[in-house]
């Protein structure tokens, strides 16, 4: 039978919370007693909540007083963290009976690996994995569409992503400089390439509500879009995708002249918002990644 008690947890999870206080509860009580949570609250007008809730918890609450991005958030998270596994958990996803020990079993089995994702569910119980990305070469697609067992991936979605901290640090972590979007897909190549492969673990699973985490309204679809566009296109030119810019505005322009945005505010302003922020990232050129030689 499944105890709640994980007294040698190797995993740290942490949670960036940002408004996020009614979908908080569900995600904390998933959490096996005695594994280490930390929160990263990015300046939410509910932290007092957030305070709360961890205290109730025994999560440690760190707080940002600006909002400066998930991946720093992430960061700031992660240096508190003293467990040889990281898990990197979205506050609007629930941990199933039997998850942590699922990942901690997975790590094990791949020690070669340097990150992994569970199987993660939608509300509908539909499971989804990272076949590909808008960064990733063609020639890299998975080709499976379903997996009956532990695989390997090419990219790894961040909504719990388990990653060994030796391998986050050897990465620097997540880039600072993508506010919103993209950082998972960043993160993944530069770990799949500096330290090991990526893997999906079948038998962990992770509920995740898509959209959730914060408010949703036409103006944060605005605001999500903006930070959208401008990381698609910066991520894009840091792993020398061809044409990042030209793609990422053609793809910008054609959603634009989906029927699906002339009947929703909130569609209309999130895609508006992508192609502004796209146009603004064009004289945008970050540094390149560089791989490892071989």
């Amino acid at each position: 039978m499944f105890s709640r008690q994980v007294s040698l947890s190797q995993i740290t999870i942490i949670s960036v919370c940002f408004n996020s206080s009614g979908v908080l509860p569900e995600m904390l009580n998933s959490i096996p007693d005695g594994v280490p949570t930390i929160l990263v609250d990015n300046a939410s007008d509910d932290v007092e909540a957030v305070q709360e809730l961890a205290e109730t918890h025994g999560a440690i609450l760190l707080r940002n007083k600006e909002n400066k991005g998930f991946g720093s958030a992430c960061n700031l998270g992660a240096e508190r963290a003293q467990t040889d596994l990281l898990l990197f958990l979205n506050p609007d996803s629930k941990l199933l009976p039997g998850a942590l020990e699922a990942m901690q079993a997975g790590a094990d089995r791949y020690p070669s690996a340097s990150a992994f994702n569970p199987r993660i569910l939608s509300k509908s119980g539909k499971p989804s994995f990272r076949r590909s990305s808008v960064i990733t070469p063609r020639s890299e697609t998975l080709r499976s569409k379903k997996a009956e067992g532990d695989l390997e991936l090419p990219v790894l979605l961040g909504a719990a992503l388990l990653v060994r901290r030796s391998a986050f640090e050897a990465v620097g972590g997540f880039d600072p400089e993508i506010f919103l979007y993209h950082e998972d897909d960043d993160l993944s190549l530069r770990l799949k390439a500096v330290c090991g492969p990526l893997y999906y673990i079948h038998d962990a699973q992770v509920t995740h509500v898509q959209g959730t985490s914060s408010p949703s309204s036409a103006a944060v679809a605005g605001l999500k879009g903006v930070f959208m566009g401008q990381s698609r296109v910066y991520a894009a030119r840091k792993h020398k995708v061809p044409f990042a810019f030209t793609r990422a505005l053609s793809s910008a322009l054609l959603q634009m002249l989906s029927p699906v945005v002339l009947f929703s505010a909130r569609k209309r302003s999130k895609q508006r918002a992508f192609l502004r922020g796209v146009w603004q990232s064009r004289n945008v050129h970050p540094a390149p990644f560089k791989s490892p030689p071989v």
